[in-house]
């Protein structure tokens, strides 16, 4: 079981994601809906994942990951950005930030899980 954390705006997008990756996914995943409660919390409970919505008001994504990334706490913790306007450049300059992926939102809640799941096996063997 990983320890996520779902970063959204969007009331509906974290519930959907907690439901998917929680109780269908079988991970332990806290939710926060901006960017500042996202580093606290990350800074508090070190997440094996971060799944970060891109826009977000006052903080969004990509400030959000450049900060994570400045705090020595949190600089080694994956992030998956979540976006509504994924294309080949944005996936690319997103993965140039130091994202691991970029998932498209809208998101199917059962793809999500076999996407994450995905992703965390592939750490899990890059970490061995």
């Amino acid at each position: 079981m990983a320890q996520l954390l779902l970063v959204d705006d969007e009331p509906d997008i974290r519930l959907v994601g907690e439901i998917a990756l929680g109780e269908v996914g079988g991970h332990a995943i806290r939710c926060a809906a901006s960017g500042a409660e996202a580093l606290a919390m990350a800074a508090e409970s070190l997440p094996d994942l971060i799944l970060l919505d891109v826009m977000m008001p006052e903080l969004d994504g990509p400030a959000t990951l450049q900060r994570l990334r400045a705090d020595p706490r949190t600089a080694g913790i994956a992030v998956v950005f979540l976006t509504a306007r994924l294309d080949a450049a944005t996936s690319q300059m997103l993965i140039k930030l130091g994202a691991l992926a970029c998932i498209a939102k809208p998101f199917d809640p059962f793809a999500l899980v076999t996407q994450v799941g995905e992703l965390l096996r592939g750490l899990a063997a890059a970490a061995k």
